[in-house]
Formats: C-alpha cells, structure tokens, sequence
C-alpha cells in the first residue's frame, strides 16, 4: 500500500510538471480573451473600463507602504488596492500582451520584496493569528491569493533574475509563513485555513512548486487531517451548506473556487469538482439560495448589505456556469452586473449577451448542516420562486463554530422583499476604524450572539448553553420533518441540551390559502422540570400600530430589562398583562400590516402572561448598537408549557392615495383543539378567520413517512391526512 501511494505520488507529481496551462485558464480560453476584447459586447466593454483604470494606475507613484493600521485604515487599504491592481494588470498582459501592464507588477512586487523580508509582526495584532502585511494572516493570504494571478499572467514577460528577486524576495517567505510558521491557521478547518491553503496552493502551481500543492491539499504532513481535501469533507454538508453560515460561505468561498479552478485547469485528472458528488458546485448555488431579494440571510456573525453582488459569489456564478451550463445562473450573473477578465467570464459575459439566461429555481429547501447532514439543518420554506414574496428561514442548524450565535430553532420571515421578523446579524462596522477599528465590537458577544437577540425560547433569561461556543459545538437541533404543498409548508424540529433538563420542539408554518389568507403558525413545546420564567421574542421591522393588550409606557424613565445575557441592552418600554384569550401586537411594514398572536394561558397561583416591549440602546453608551424593537410573550410556568403563536400577513396602506384596507387582524380565534380529536397521536391547531372560515392544521405527535396515513375525527367528522402534516378546512 505504501509503494501504491508512492506511484501515485510520483505519477501526480510528473504530471503536476508537464503542465503547461496558466493557473486560471487554458491556452484556448486565452485565446478567446484576446479576440473577445477586439470586438463589441460586454466583456470588451469591461477590458475597455479596467484598463481605463490601470491606465490610470501606470501615471501615478507607486505606493508600498509600512504596515501600520487595522483593518479599514490606511495602509491596510492600500495594500489591499495594490493586490487588485496587481491582479488586474496581470489579466490586461494576458489578454494584450503590452509589457507596460507586466512592468507595473513586477515593480510593485520588487518594492514588496525588498520590504517584506524586513517585517515583524504587524503592529495592530488581531485575536486571531497575526500577520506581517495585515494586522491578520488571513489577509495576508488573500494578498497571495490576489497577487500570485497577478504574477501567474505576467511572469513569462519577466528575466529569470527578476523572477528570482520577487520570488525569493516576497512568495517563498509568505508561502513559509502562512504555512510551517502557521500550523495553527494552516491545518485549520476554518475558512482562514481556507484561504491559506489556496494561497500556498495557487503559488505552488505558479512557482513550480509541487510540494506546496500537496500540503495544501492534505496539510503541512500531508497525511489528510488537515488541508483542502479536509475542509471540502468538513465544513459543508452534502447539500452544500457551510457551517458557519451564509455570510462566512460567501466569504470562503472565493478560496474554495479559486483554488479548485486552478487545480481542474493544471491537474484535471484529480476532478475536483466532482469531490463529494460535486459538493462544491453545490456550495456555489447554495450560496446564491441563503438568499432574500439579493441579500444573504443574516444569520450568525452575518453583516446584513452583503449580498448575491459579492465579489466571491461573482467568481462562484462564472466557475459553476462553465462547469454545468446551467442558464438559471446566467440570470444571477445579469443581477450581479458585474464582468470578469477570465476564460469563464467571457463565457458568461457571450451567454447573457446572446440572452441565454432563465429565471433562477428559488424553491423551498432543507439544507442539511454538518458533514452528513445530519447536524441540524437551515431550512427555507419560500411561497414560490419569486424572491420578493413570502420566505420563512427557520433556523434549525448546529452551532456553526466561532461565529455561530446561541439561536436555536430561531426564525426570520420576509415579505414583499424587506425583512418584517429580523435577526440582529453581527454587531460590527466592517472596516470602520473609528469603530473599535472595524473589528467585532464587544457587543457581538455581550448582546447580538446571545439568545434573546433572536426569535426563538430563552429561559431564566440564560442564552442556550449558558453562552459558551464550546458547549454549543457539541449539539444540534433534529429536523424532525419538512413537508411541502401549494398552500402548507411545514417544518418541525427539536431541540435538547440547550438547557439543563429543559428540551424544546417547534413547528412552523407558511400557509398561503386559496382565499387569500397568508399566515405563519408557531407552535413552540417546552418539556421541562420545575419553575421556569419563558420568553419568546419577536424582533419586527416596521412601526408598531396598536395591541390588545393594555400596556403601561415607562414614559418618564426607563430601565434594562435584565443584568446579563443580552438583557441589559434592552430598554423595557412597555408591559401589560394579557387578560384576554389571545396577546397581539400590530405593526405596519411599508404598505403591509402584520399581526403577531399569541394565545394566552391561565395558570392558577402563578404570575399572569405578560406581553413586554422593549427596544434595544440600554447601557450602550457608544450608540454601537442598532435601536431595533422587539415584542416579547413572557409566562412563569412550571413543567411542560406550548406558545402558540400566529404571524398574519394582512390589509393595505396607501398613503399617496389616502386608503387603507383590513388594518385589523382578521383572526377571531386561535386553539389547539387536539383534545376533541379522537386520536391522540395527532397535534389539532383550530385557526378561525370568519364564522364560516376554519383552518385546522393537523400535525401528526410523531414524525413517519410522508405515505403514512393518519385518521381522526373532529366535531363529528372524519378526516385523513397522509404524510406528517395537512390543512384542512372545517
């Protein structure tokens, strides 16, 4: 067996030496380029704007200067718009073969050779592990990522004795520091590891260094527990979902693709994307399906304006249409607007100029979370494939690392293209320096990753498990099941170890019926023992109209809501109790109104149910935080309690033509009526709208196949569902 591996080793390695291909592209494709920027259409018209640019860049002094700053200050900018300028003069050379564009990045690369041998440690040291350019490896290894395609297009232009200054000068000691001296960051199953692995990998194909690929793919031993190959297996599931989340896929991807492209273009043999049934083309177009009219689900450590226009999705889009053809991509590529100076750009760029692109299938989906899937899952119930209609996430995932927030089976919900029920995302202005210099600020952990920040149980005002990333990465919700019609889309899940002694199972609900009622039905089961305070949050966007509830203004001074856990930076603005059977709360959303109901429980000797407003800004004496609101449905119970809970979609405001229409709930009633059922294996949810309009929502208590059938009766007739959920209609 040993021998075998030596053989392929050295078969691989021979092969790695004949190659004659440039890192991104095939002499055809070169080809391609050069011809496509003589002639009309867009990717000329793109060649034309950047080289417009680096024109530009060609009369002015070059600028390498001393690392000094954090993230978004001056020379960390600075070195970050050399990477693009070095990137892009690189694919000008290529496509014009003008020494001028080869000459400008071989002297930026001598002014960085000359100075980086000399760097200590960059003096504005992140958490994480330091660089020497950047205040952080990680972006020193995105400068090589950048930066070596620069160098890749225009290194035959050069002398051998230019190309040994810069490469002994700045990509072999980079390469050794973002490696052997970063074992921490290089072996990391993270997407810092990521980027230094593509990094260390992309300059080993441009350098002729085969070695480096082969770390870079199996790690620094080269035995598989770390590099490339380990993260492809670890930090997506089958269905292309990452661990970390949306706005981090995004982020990690541009390594994953950008690396993979180079490794199909100079070692197609090893199909890489054919690895783990494409699981990285699956990764391209899941990252594009984490997303709401153009942004990104805001879930975890997300920054919400980051959307499908992303650089990184850009070469995500142009990768997976070259690889599969798929035209649904070319409309995401049209909505991108943006045109790439590469073989797969140019190809994209024909397509949409020839009007070859379709509508994108935006459907509901259950992406699985952990490397089998089985982790947990996030998943999207959508009204139909447009993306400015209704859309539940309901976010049933595992803790997703480091930047994973204690949440849940936590949901947001979307309408007419605006997020109405919000999650937080991060607390942090990205490369804002006058903000705790763009990094997290200490709110990201003190309040938006702590439970209460979401939509989803807090008990004894705890985050789940007690707030530690360690303990969370431990345990995951189970998707119990997920069951799709025309007017139902459902999913259940449950949730244990969140809390000692505590487990929580929730259902939710999109209906859109045929007479026009939109509406989402929460029921949320908590099994626990002893007395318990429960709170269900319900952070809205939008300006909150009235409730039933006869609530007390803390209108002359105000107080947080609690010590610790994320409370203290809630104003309590508001409290009442609920005396009546339901607890509601209406807001207005542009020209929408929402409706939150809850229906309310009498419990003997116990304090009332109690319906809290509270908006965030207590103890936030820098304004870090974002003044968003929140409803809170807050009981004292002991042992096993439901919330049950509807989000109505209702009426019309119209304030240009001075109309409004169904301002109110048109809800009457809301109960679970599982008792008048004559099987006791099935959960009853009576919803009524008119006298003569009832939704009953049928659930079956134990998830089964979806050709199970089920039989009940209810107010003397009877009924039959197959599958683990119905709506039916009394």
């Amino acid at each position: 067996m040993k021998l075998a591996n030596t053989l392929l080793s050295v078969f691989l390695l021979s092969s790695f030496a004949c190659s004659a291909q440039h890192l991104l592209e095939t002499p055809e494709q070169i080809e391609a380029m050069q011809m496509a920027a003589k002639s009309d259409g867009s990717f000329a018209d793109e060649f034309e704007a950047r080289k417009a640019k680096i024109d530009l860049a060609l009369t002015q002094k070059l600028n390498v200067p001393l690392p000094a700053d954090a993230g978004g200050g001056y020379t960390h900018e600075v070195h970050k718009r050399n990477y693009a300028t070095m990137r892009d003069a690189g694919r000008l050379y290529l496509i014009t073969n003008e020494q001028k564009y080869a000459n400008l990045v071989r002297d930026m690369l001598f002014e960085y050779a000359e100075m980086y041998p000399t760097l200590p440690l960059h003096p504005q040291q992140k958490e994480q592990s330091p660089g020497k350019l950047f205040w952080q490896s990680l972006n020193e290894a995105v400068w090589l990522v950048y930066t070596i395609q620069g160098y890749d297009a225009v290194k035959d232009a050069l002398t051998t004795e230019e190309r040994n200054t810069i490469e002994n000068g700045v990509f072999i000691p980079m390469v050794r520091y973002l490696s052997e001296e970063s074992p921490q960051t290089f072996d990391k199953i993270h997407n810092h590891g990521t980027w230094a692995v593509a990094g260390v990998g992309m300059a080993g194909y441009v350098l002729d260094k085969p070695e480096w690929v082969e770390k870079s793919l199996y790690g620094l031993d080269k035995s598989g527990k770390g590099g490339f190959m380990r993260q492809l297996d670890e930090l997506f599931s089958p269905q292309g979902y990452y661990n970390e989340g949306p706005y981090y896929q995004r982020y990690a991807l541009m390594p994953f693709v950008l690396f993979a492209k180079a490794i199909d273009v100079n070692e197609p043999e090893r199909k890489i994307f054919e690895y783990r049934d494409e699981v990285l083309l699956k990764a391209i177009t899941t990252t594009i399906e984490l997303s709401y009219n153009g942004l990104f689900f805001g879930i975890n450590d997300a920054i919400k304006d980051k959307g499908i226009d992303t650089l990184e999705l850009v070469h995500g889009v142009t990768i997976a249409y070259n690889k599969t053809a798929e035209k649904g991509l070319l409309s995401i590529a049209k909505k991108q607007n943006q045109v790439l100076l590469t073989g797969d750009g140019l190809a994209v760029a024909n397509a949409i100029d020839d009007g070859l692109e379709v509508v994108y299938p935006f459907d509901s989906k259950v992406f699985g979370d952990g490397i089998s899937g089985k982790e947990g899952a996030l998943v999207v119930l959508r009204e139909n494939q447009d993306t400015a209609h209704q859309t539940l996430v309901f976010k049933a995932t595992s803790q997703g690392l480091g930047h994973g927030h204690f949440d849940k089976l936590h949901w947001i919900f979307y309408n007419q293209g605006e997020e109405v029920v919000y999650d937080y995302g991060a607390a942090r202005f990205l490369n804002v320096e006058a903000k705790y210099g763009g990094h997290y600020l200490p709110e990201n952990n003190a309040y938006a990753k702590q439970t209460i920040a979401h939509n989803t149980l807090v008990v004894d005002e705890i985050s789940h498990f007690n707030g530690k990333t360690s303990v969370g990465n431990q345990y995951h919700p189970d998707v119990l099941f997920t069951e799709f019609d025309e007017e139902l889309q459902i999913s259940s899940a449950r949730m244990e170890n969140a809390y000692d002694n505590l487990a929580f199972t929730r259902t939710q609900a999109l209906v859109n019926s045929k007479e026009g009622f939109v509406f989402l039905i929460d029921i949320l089961d908590v099994e626990a023992e002893g007395e318990h305070q429960l709170d269900v949050p319900v952070h809205f966007n939008g300006q909150f109209i009235d409730s039933n509830v006869g609530l007390q203004g803390q209108t002359q001074s105000q107080s947080a809501l609690g010590s610790n856990n994320g409370y203290q930076y809630l104003w309590l603005q508001a409290k009442g109790e609920v005396e009546q059977d339901l607890a509601r709360v209406t807001w207005l959303k542009d020209n929408t109104f929402y409706t939150h109901t809850t229906v309310a429980k009498k419990q003997n000797n116990r304090k009332p149910q109690e319906l809290l407003m509270v908006r965030i800004g207590a103890n936030d004496p820098n304004f870090n935080l974002i003044a968003k609101q929140a409803l809170i449905n807050r009981i004292h119970s002991s042992g096993n309690h439901q919330f049950l809970s509807m989000l109505e979609v209702h009426g019309e405001y119209n304030g240009s033509r001075e109309f409004t229409i169904n301002s109110k709930s048109q809800l009457q009633s809301l109960e679970n009526i599982s008792h008048l059922s004559s099987n006791k294996t099935v959960t009853l949810v009576k919803a009524t709208f008119a006298p003569e309009l009832s939704f009953v929502l049928a659930i079956a208590s134990s998830a089964s196949d979806e050709n199970t059938e089920t039989e009940f009766s209810v107010e003397g007739k009877e009924y039959e569902m197959k599958g683990n959920a119905h709506l039916f209609r009394l």
